[in-house]
């Protein structure tokens, strides 16, 4: 599937002879780290990723001011230090930078990248206790009751925005699924669901995030003492009764990973797989089914604007030459997923002929676990809106279409969209939050938009409970 690696001679050439970054980049003519920050990555990253690779199979970049790493590009690299636990580990206390205060903690990047005691931080024997916790929970899951509740919510959200015959579809759409969804399989009480869905919206959208991550902690450390006193059949019920004997801080650590960690790029998918069906002529009126037609789109986003673009921050234990590319012991790279899945070297044929071998979702030992629950989710949840509202498309110019700046996702800041307003099912039994009914999306804040996140969880349990 690939090329033989380059050799070293192939990358002599100083960053100055190098072709031209894309225009705006702040490195430009520089020959420092590239930043991958800012409107002009977000608005274009692929040309960001071609200049990089002229670096060799990793190239130096900046995550945010002051916060550089090495962000691999090639995806025979890739693999490489993906499925090398014994050279590049997971542990972020061996950040070289961080521990010499080099590193700005108030960077918004820092969060993200911090050790914390969960499988995606750790190595060896702990990573091996974490993962078996969390694979043996996974496998308990259901998936008739996945698609039982993706079914519920996503029915509740149309008829949220069904009547009115427009909509934000990440919004009021793809953004609430997964976690109404995650919140079901925690087994998240109203209160305590409301909390978190509205902790992580403030997350994802950086308002406040010392004050949110704080609410997060809190909220789920009351939801680990809920089912420490009445368990249930849920995920949060299941790790806590785990063989593997998670402490508390370890139980809230590895649930704000898999809930946060987990809706984050499921609702990018969703959102990218949503902007491909509603713009590219290929996925409109073809002569395959609508599932089929979900599936090509999604396999489509997984190759070629994958949710999570840059991620999976790995430490060398010791000086390593990757393909000609010297890498620092303790000095964090990162994976590029989406320039890796581009990378020239492969077939061209690539996305036709497999659909499993991109990495999107990872490889090796941390290789992501909720793989299928994602898939299953966002499947459902756009067939469920391409049915409920068959003639929806968008209401912009796809052109017009922007991106969240930041260096790790590939993310929507919006996708409206139009439609035929229909009658909401079973309006006799819906309740409504009373601060989300058809209110205009351009006269609520900011602040009352998150609000109303946190109110769905509590008003989706009230309609369906009837």
């Amino acid at each position: 599937m690939t090329s033989p690696s380059p050799s070293p001679s192939e990358f002599s050439a100083s960053p100055s002879e190098f072709t031209a970054p894309p225009p705006g980049c702040p490195a430009h003519g520089s020959g420092k780290s590239v930043p991958l920050y800012g409107p002009e990555f977000a608005a274009d990253p692929h040309a960001f990723y071609e200049y990089l690779r002229q670096f060799g199979p990793a190239a130096p970049v900046e995550l945010s001011p002051g916060v550089e790493a090495s962000l691999v590009t090639d995806y025979a690299a890739a693999l490489h230090v993906l499925q090398n636990p014994e050279t590049f580990v997971r542990d972020a206390r061996r950040w070289r930078a961080l521990n010499a205060g080099e590193v700005p903690l108030d960077s918004a990047i820092v969060p993200m990248m911090l050790y914390r005691p969960n499988a995606l931080y750790s190595d060896g024997a702990e990573h091996m206790r974490h993962r078996q916790a969390v694979t043996e929970t996974f496998a308990r899951i259901d998936t008739h009751r996945v698609s039982r509740h993706v079914d519920r919510v996503a029915d509740y959200l149309i008829n949220q925005f069904s009547g009115r015959g427009r909509v934000d579809l990440i919004a009021d759409y793809a953004q609430l699924v997964p976690l109404l969804v995650f919140n079901e399989l925690f087994g998240c009480p109203a209160d305590l669901g409301d909390q978190l869905v509205f902790s992580i919206s403030c997350l994802m959208d950086g308002i406040e995030a010392d004050k949110a991550m704080e609410s997060l902690v809190e909220t789920l450390m009351e939801l680990i003492i809920l089912k420490r006193a009445q368990p249930g059949d849920d995920v949060t019920s299941w790790l806590i009764q785990h063989q593997s004997r998670l402490t508390d801080e370890e139980l809230i650590s590895e649930i704000m990973t898999l809930i946060g960690g987990g809706a984050e790029p499921t609702q990018n998918l969703i959102g990218n797989a949503l902007r491909l069906l509603l713009s590219d002529e290929k996925y409109s009126g073809g002569q395959h089914g609508a599932s089929l037609l979900v599936e090509d789109a999604i396999n489509d986003v997984l190759w070629n604007n994958p949710p999570i673009a840059n991620w999976s921050g790995h430490y060398p234990l010791y000086d390593v030459d990757l393909s000609g590319t010297k890498l620092t012991a303790g000095d964090p790279v990162l994976i590029s997923f989406a320039a890796a899945n581009s990378d020239p070297s492969l077939s061209t044929s690539r996305q036709t002929l497999s659909k499993r071998a991109h990495l999107a979702w990872g490889a090796g030992p941390h290789a992501c676990p909720a793989k299928d629950p994602a898939l299953l989710i966002s499947i459902l949840t756009i067939e469920k809106l391409l049915n409920r509202v068959p003639d929806v498309e968008l209401s912009v110019p796809v052109e017009s279409l922007t991106w969240r700046p930041g260096p790790l996702h590939r993310a929507l800041t919006a996708l409206p969209a139009r439609f035929t307003p229909v009658r909401r099912e079973n309006p006799a039994n819906t309740r409504f939050p009373a601060d989300a009914r058809s209110a205009p999306i351009s006269s609520t804040s900011e602040q009352q938009q998150r609000r109303q996140k946190g109110t769905f969880w509590s008003g989706f349990l009230s309609w369906w409970k009837g």
